[in-house]
């Protein structure tokens, strides 16, 4: 397991709690007590860490390297049944963008979702999960197959932003995200998204569209990066503690800004710590909400769809 600074509080009791398992294993010497002492210090530590997380700590859960990604959500709720599909058919198959058709509980959903990588090797191949213009374009030709068949479409949101390379640029980045924006505006099937680590800027955009939009507890949803804000306002990364409090990105915040529809619960810990109970929360939420919407006419959730969007950022001075 690999600790953030601010949890080395709790690293120091469970390496305490493993010695003292070990040595009560090893010896004649009676540790129980011990023990459960160590036991409920470990979960009072936890309860005031993780109840009184700043911005940034949340910034930084979303980003632990052990958090489950799209592909694991995907494997959990569809299993063998999940078929990926590849390609913009126009310029190559984006690996920072996935998609394709699986089930849960019997019925059909478009999954679509930014993939990290696990290790170098593979953070490569993903490209960080940052997308290119073929990406966008990729899960658009996806959203557009789902629509003719009548499927219900759920994305996973988890980028530090769209690719900003020169040759992204030059494909036509913007007009991309600019695209899918418009186009999910008007889908005529339910729209599900789900933020389950980092929802940075357009390239978050580009695939949060939705009628239902849910953040997981320790996820972040903001124009810019609280890193990107501080090098741009200060001049510096050095202050990124600051820009992600100012920035009002947490679940909390966007759930209070009406930005989003719901917050999912995590694991005390974050959604590392229980990856099983992480998935079985979201699937619910996603399936209650498929319940919800498949009541409602294409009319009326495109109708409503566009009042929640257009709603956002008004304001009375």
């Amino acid at each position: 397991m690999e600790y953030l600074d601010f949890e080395l509080p709790i690293k120091e009791i469970e390496e305490q709690l493993s010695k003292c398992k070990v040595i009560g294993d090893e010896s004649n010497v009676d540790v129980s007590d011990t023990c459960v002492q160590l036991e409920q210090k470990l979960t009072e530590t936890k309860e005031e860490i993780y109840g009184n997380l700043t911005a940034w700590q949340r910034v930084q859960l979303s980003r632990h390297p052990s958090r489950p990604y799209t592909l694991d959500y995907i494997q959990a709720l569809c299993g063998d049944s999940f078929l990926e599909l590849h390609g913009d058919r126009n310029v190559k198959d984006d690996k920072a963008m996935i998609g394709g058709l699986g089930k849960i509980n019997n019925q059909s959903f478009m999954f679509i979702g930014t993939q990290k990588g696990y290790n170098t090797n593979t953070r490569k191949y993903r490209n960080f999960g940052m997308a290119n213009p073929e990406g966008y374009r990729k899960a658009l030709r996806l959203m557009k197959s789902a629509e003719k068949f009548d499927l219900p479409i759920v994305c996973f949101v988890d980028t530090p932003g769209a690719y900003p390379g020169m040759e992204a640029e030059e494909r036509g980045q913007g007009e991309a995200i600019a695209r899918n924006i418009y186009e999910m505006m008007s889908l005529t099937v339910p729209v599900i998204v789900v933020i389950i680590g980092e929802g940075a800027s357009g390239g978050a955009l580009g695939i949060g569209v939705g009628d239902r939009i849910f953040m997981l507890e320790n996820t972040w949803y903001s124009v810019i990066s609280p890193e990107s804000c501080s090098s741009i306002l200060w001049r510096s990364w050095e202050y990124k503690e600051q820009a992600a409090a100012a920035l009002k990105l947490t679940a909390e915040d966007m759930k209070k800004s009406k930005l989003i529809d719901k917050i999912i619960k995590e694991p005390l810990g974050g959604a590392h710590y229980d990856r099983q109970q992480t998935f079985e929360a979201v699937q619910s939420e996603i399936m209650k909400a498929f319940k919800t919407l498949d009541k409602l006419s294409p009319a009326e959730r495109i109708a409503l769809r566009r009042e929640k969007f257009n709603a956002m950022g008004v304001y009375k001075e």
